[in-house]
């Protein structure tokens, strides 16, 4: 399992570079400049081309890249044009946001994905089958920032139930921070859950034809037992293998329903970074939200691996 691990991570090395180039190139292609924000509608055209002096963005984009290159092998992101602050301290600052509005949209959208292709493998082929496919499809088709709006208009301005946003932390309330992010969790949950609910339906079709299955039932193990203990932990393989790729999804869904419910996440801040064309902001949020995916999908093949131990080539 060790070397398993280490493989996964050298393997991360190149992805991010790759990641690091195409973004670099994107956010200075571009059209647009920061200077002219930056000095103001009424500065002279020796004040604009001073300050991108100082900025040096009067450099060429290689010497550029070196200069961003170096710092980041460094551990330095770079400073903002407009923040007045490093990138790693405004990332970093807004980076528990939209991990706990992506990681709770995870949990939701497992365990409803889960329960749902659960319930219609086990009535395969009624009209509770199709009922739930149908759920499943309908979470897939709707648009999240839409359904985030909807969710807004019913539970937080017709019932007044909800808050229509802001963000508590966790660590001042666990409650508060749980009722400021279940609108917008909720949002992002319902629109993957069908993702989950197929893969989890068409895994636990083939595992319950199985002889093992079969033979389970027939020594008169209760119906529970079979499904969730021999059926479902041998059909995980293939659910994991999408959790790991949809973490992806939830992470960049999460930069719209930032700005649909006012959250003070990476996404906004990116969003924010984009308009005011503050390329540090884009860059350094753009690759640390890269960082995250794939650590989080590294961590996604060790328990493939330790699901299935086929996978594992340790040798």
């Amino acid at each position: 399992m060790f070397g398993f691990l280490v493989r996964r991570l050298l393997s991360a090395i190149p992805v991010l570079f790759v990641v690091s180039v195409v973004t670099f190139l994107i956010m200075w292609i571009v059209p647009g400049d920061v200077t002219a924000e930056l000095a103001g509608p009424d500065a002279t055209p020796q004040q604009v081309e001073q300050l991108r002096r100082l900025l040096g963005l009067d450099q060429p984009l290689f010497g550029r890249a070196l200069i961003w290159y170096r710092s980041l092998l460094h551990g330095d992101l770079g400073q903002s044009y407009l923040l007045n602050r490093s990138v790693s301290e405004a990332v970093f600052e807004r980076l528990p946001v939209t991990l706990s509005l992506a990681g709770l949209a995870l949990v939701l959208s497992v365990l409803m994905g889960m329960l749902l292709g659960i319930f219609a493998a086990i009535r395969h082929n009624t009209w509770a089958d199709q009922g739930a496919m149908t759920l499943a499809l309908l979470g897939l088709s709707l648009p999240d920032f839409w359904f985030g709006l909807v969710l807004i208009f019913f539970f937080g301005v017709q019932l007044g139930w909800l808050p229509t946003g802001g963000f508590v932390p966790i660590a001042e309330s666990f409650t508060g921070w749980l009722v400021s992010m279940t609108l917008p969790a909720l949002t992002l949950a319902f629109t993957q859950m069908g993702v989950i609910a197929r893969m989890t339906r068409s895994s636990m079709l083939d595992v319950i034809g199985q002889d093992y299955v079969r033979t389970a039932r027939a020594k008169g193990m209760p119906f529970r037992v079979v499904i969730f203990k021999h059926a479902l932990l041998n059909a995980l393989v293939p659910i994991v293998t999408v959790i790991g790729v949809m973490t992806g999804v939830l992470l960049g869904g999460a930069v719209v329903i930032e700005s649909v419910f006012s959250l003070p996440g990476v996404g906004r801040l990116i969003i924010g970074a984009i308009q005011r064309r503050d390329f540090p902001i884009i860059q350094g949020g753009l690759l640390i939200t890269a960082a995250t995916f794939v650590f989080v999908n590294i961590a996604v093949d060790v328990l493939y691996g330790w699901l299935d131990p086929r996978v594992r080539d340790d040798r």
